[in-house]
């Protein structure tokens, strides 16, 4: 297992091009937020447009318009009740599953909708609604992020045997198409078509509600823009990004709000644009 160091953040992170527009920067769609769990939508939507994702666009429930407009204008909203099949196609990046509850309806016509170029990002609820009803993975570029439980409830591999590489390994390659797996802990693994990478930043300043939603909707800003040249590399240089703004702020703070990491976003990133 190799470690996840600063050097992916100047290989992955560029300057931008002079001639840019927002669709330069890819559009990703959000998908959950029942009305008890919009907040985690927030955070995802928080999390992408901060970290440069072109344009925003999240599907909800209503209930969630007000909040969600209130807190960040430059991300659109529609109703995830609607027929999404359209919408779903017509964005480069889709992420699914936080806060998103028991709709499994939903989450089955996303699935259904996709297709093979795009990025898919299977997160919180999603994840157990795949495990319970042992649905089909979609035909496309996967990247699921399950924390200990989730990852034991969809692939079998229990908690103690997560800690060796190898089940984890095996459980990715019986999949239909192979995941990007983040499988979130103390310290966070990635496992890649090629590598597997061990994060050795981040604390317990990190240990509360909506760490998680934002890590997601980081990884949605970072494939948006990035995956072209490596999904792979996106993913491991948003992981490295969370933990590493968190790190930042636990130096004079106890904890750290998910909200917190969002908003620092954009002055970490210029850092090391080149």
């Amino acid at each position: 297992m190799k470690p996840l160091t600063e050097n992916i953040l100047t290989k992955v992170i560029k300057k931008r091009p002079t001639h840019a527009y927002k669709g330069t920067f890819g559009r990703v769609l959000i998908i959950g937020g029942t009305l008890q769990y919009g907040g985690a939508v927030i955070m995802n939507a928080l999390a992408a447009v901060n970290a440069g994702a072109g344009l925003v666009t999240v599907a909800t429930d209503p209930a969630n318009f007000t909040a969600i407009h209130s807190q960040l204008p430059e991300a659109m909203v529609v109703d995830f009740n609607s027929d999404l099949v359209e919408l779903v196609q017509h964005h480069d990046v889709i992420l699914i599953g936080s806060g998103l509850g028991d709709r499994l309806d939903i989450l089955k016509a996303t699935f259904s909708a996709v297709y093979p170029k795009q990025v898919v990002i299977v997160d919180g609820s999603a994840l157990t609604l795949v495990a319970e009803h042992h649905l089909d993975w979609p035909k496309s570029q996967l990247v699921i992020t399950p924390h200990q439980m989730e990852w034991q409830r969809v692939s079998g591999v229990s908690i103690a045997q997560q800690a060796f590489e190898a089940f984890n390994v095996l459980a990715c390659a019986n999949f239909n198409v192979r995941p990007i797996l983040v499988l979130k802990q103390f310290h966070t693994q990635i496992y890649t078509p090629n590598d597997i990478y061990e994060l050795n930043i981040g604390g317990p300043h990190q240990a509360m509600g909506g760490m998680g939603d934002t890590l997601a909707g980081i990884i949605a800003g970072f494939a948006a823009q990035f995956f072209l040249a490596s999904l792979s590399d996106a993913v491991l240089a948003a992981v490295y990004t969370h933990s590493a703004i968190a790190d930042e702020l636990a130096q004079t703070q106890y904890i750290t709000r998910p909200t917190e990491i969002s908003q620092q976003l954009p002055r970490f990133m210029k850092k090391y644009a080149n």
